[in-house]
């Protein structure tokens, strides 16, 4: 089984700002949710083989703490999508462009200068299936960054139509997905009671 995991809550999100790639720490909360998943999980069995993150501090802070201190691998591929001129930006305050694309993933470009959603898609579906073979071994953890994870979830169900590029996945949700005679199955999300 693989579990996708979107890193805990950082002091931007907290502020509703798009940080992208920019490096920002996990702040209490954010460590308290990373915790909370990895006893749940444990709580389930959960016994990771492999972590994999991406290179940013929040995410790697949030396998280290879910993973109970496992070796993280990171990958370049797991970073967030690149918000280029955007990155910084006030979700409350979007410029016209931005809300437009936001709006309407599925039928609007991303503005100049940002990552194309099916770039992200494509490197995330690389990832998957390079560790696809690695999942007979274990359970593999993947601490990511929203729009990287919905890249991942929309490679993992390619009949969905792009519905999760409009869904909201909050800190430290996490979905999973089983890999079974060469194929992932559809991810699901797990929700903790």
């Amino acid at each position: 089984m693989i579990y996708i995991v979107r890193h805990g809550q950082t002091d931007m999100n907290k502020a509703h700002v798009m940080q992208g790639r920019s490096e920002h720490p996990l702040n209490g909360e954010g460590e308290r949710q990373a915790a909370e998943v990895g006893r749940l999980l444990k709580q389930r069995g959960v016994k990771f083989s492999r972590v994999y993150s991406s290179p940013l501090g929040r995410a790697k802070k949030t396998a280290a703490i879910i993973s109970d201190g496992g070796k993280i691998i990171t990958d370049e591929r797991l970073i967030e999508m690149d918000y280029g001129p955007y990155e910084g930006t006030n979700l409350k305050n979007l410029p016209p462009e931005l809300l437009k694309f936001f709006k309407d993933f599925v039928n609007t470009p991303a503005p100049e200068g940002m990552e194309k959603l099916s770039d992200v898609t494509a490197r995330m579906g690389s990832f998957l299936e390079e560790i696809k073979p690695l999942a007979k071994e274990g359970d593999i953890l993947i601490a990511t960054h929203a729009l990287a994870m919905k890249g991942a979830l929309e490679y993992l169900t390619p009949d969905s139509g792009g519905a999760y590029w409009a869904k909201y996945i909050g800190n430290c949700a996490v979905y999973a997905a089983e890999v079974g005679d060469g194929a992932y199955g559809v991810p699901f999300e797990i929700v903790f009671q």
